[in-house]
């Protein structure tokens, strides 16, 4: 089995004229709503990871549109919620994640891959949706106004 490296990206689009954040809603665990996440993998760099997953969850490409991603230069060491620990090797319990932000001029049509739903948001309610600690503090640090 190959297990997933516990090393990932965190990206917060989210969209400048209404100030509204994208939340998405996880297949394998409908009642989690987050930011786009990924994994890095082998011989990736942060960047090209967050390039990359925006791509697969989202359908924008950053480099076609001439996007801005923005390396906030900040990560941090969460716990890995139990639920999907098993995607992991045995002894690994955390994850380092390096977070990065999508300035969007308008929402784009979102085109999900790997989720079951979508939402704009005003910072506040994505704080208050999300479960992950970590994902409600990148929006708290950078999007709340």
């Amino acid at each position: 089995m190959k297990y997933k490296n516990p090393y990932s990206v965190l990206v917060l689009v989210y969209e400048t004229k209404h100030n509204k954040v994208l939340m998405l809603q996880r297949q394998d665990d409908p009642s989690f709503w987050q930011s786009i996440t990924g994994t890095i993998e082998n011989e990736e760099t942060p960047l090209q990871t967050a390039i990359r997953e925006v791509r697969e969850e989202i359908g924008l490409d950053v480099q076609q549109e001439k996007l801005k991603l923005i390396d906030c230069n900040h990560s941090v060491k969460f716990e890995i919620f139990p639920q999907f620990r098993h995607k992991y090797a045995p002894h690994i319990s955390h994850c380092t994640e390096h977070w990065f932000l999508l300035p969007l001029p308008e929402q784009y049509e979102i085109h999900l891959t790997e989720h079951l739903d979508y939402q704009w948001l005003p910072p506040q309610q994505a704080v208050a949706l999300t479960k992950s600690w970590n994902n409600r503090a990148a929006i708290e640090e950078y999007l709340l106004i």
